[in-house]
Formats: structure tokens, sequence, C-alpha cells
């Protein structure tokens, strides 16, 4: 699968030297100028690495960064930003981003973090959570460190739970989530938990709500 990036830069000349750089070296990329369009997109695919800038027009690459850490935690952050004293730096990194880099920059120096941030992701694109392992490149989960055999349908159940461990989910989202509707037979998620729980994973009903892994 070919790499992607996804850039949030309202800098229209920044923006077009990255284009440049990542072209060159066959990666894939979509830009953002807005933090809405970034947060629309990446509800619908993840990339590999997002560059996010900070002082945005209609909010702050930050909170964006905080969202993305809660909500796609595989997905590899580098900060763009004229904030480059220290506790700037700290800030971000503390909020979970993965690499910083202060404007102005090198060209080449942006494209080699982008590269090793990549080869750090395909050495560890595998989610740990409890006696769970959920890897995102051969698309299975361990538990326990055995293969689990699982259908499509259990697959992408448990790797939801897994990406929102010790989290209340709530039916009609779980629903909604991986077969496609909200309301309706709730029959079939019922029996899709109760066989990963014959399978040995905890997870919690939660009455009059959803369902919760326990971890």
């Amino acid at each position: 699968m070919k790499n992607k990036v996804f850039i949030l830069e309202d800098d229209a000349s920044i923006c077009g030297l990255i284009r440049v750089a990542l072209e060159m070296n066959n990666i894939a990329f979509e830009a953002f100028s807005c933090c809405a369009d970034f947060i629309a997109a990446i509800s619908k695919e993840e990339p590999d690495v997002a560059l996010l800038d900070v002082m945005l027009p209609d909010g702050n690459g930050f909170d964006v960064l905080r969202q993305v850490k809660a909500e796609h935690p595989s997905v590899c952050c580098i900060m763009l930003s004229a904030l480059g004293k220290e506790e700037d730096k700290v800030n971000g990194l503390n909020l979970g981003a993965d690499d910083y880099v202060s404007k102005p920059f090198s060209v080449l120096e942006l494209t080699a973090r982008i590269n090793a941030a990549l080869r750090r992701k395909r050495q560890n694109n595998v989610l740990t959570v409890g006696d769970l392992a959920l890897d995102y490149d051969s698309m299975s989960i361990a538990f326990k460190g055995k293969h689990m055999e699982l259908n499509r349908k259990e697959y992408e159940l448990l790797k939801y739970f897994i990406e929102n461990s010790g989290k209340v989910l709530k039916r009609e989202n779980l629903l909604n989530e991986i077969w496609g509707y909200e309301n309706g037979e709730t029959r079939t998620l019922d029996n899709h938990v109760a066989r990963l729980r014959k399978m040995g994973v905890s997870i919690e009903t939660v009455f009059g709500v959803g369902y919760k892994l326990n971890v």
C-alpha cells in the first residue's frame, strides 16, 4: 500500500513546497487549509502521517492533535509551527505529537522526518491493549499471543473495541460503525459480542447503554 500523508496547512506557499517534496518521494498526500475539512477527511480515511499547522483560520492545531490521537491513535502526527519556543514544543509533544518542526524549516529535513515516521509506523503498526494486539498491516488480532480466528464482522467489532478500550460504547454507535445502521434489531450485535466473550475477550455489558471492553 502506498504511504499517505495528510497536510493541514493554510499557507499556500508552504503547502506547495511540501507537496513537491512528497511527490518526489512517491508519497501520496491530501492537503487541507482548515480544521473542519481535515477532521471530516480523517474520519473517512486514516493517513499514515499527519502534518499539523498550529495557527489555523478555524481553530488550533493542538486541539486537532488532541482529537486525532484520541480517535486515530495509529496516525503519526508531526507539528509544523512558527511557535518554536521550548514550551510550545513540550506542549505539543505532551499532547501526543510524534515530532515537532519549527518554521521556517528545511524541506529536506521535513521529508527525512516524514520518512522516519513512516519507517517507525511500518515497524510498530500494532496497537496493544491488555492481552489483545491489533496488527493494522495484517488486519489480524492476537489474544494472549495467539492469533484469533475471526470473521469479518467479528474483526471489525473487536478492532473498534480495542481502539476505544475503556470507553462505554453505545449500541447505536456500534451498529452504525460496524453494520451501517443505528436503529433496528440488535440481536446481531449481541450475538457477536457473545462469540467474542467465548474466545476469552472481556466485554462488559453497560445496561441501558451498550458495551465496554475491559483490559
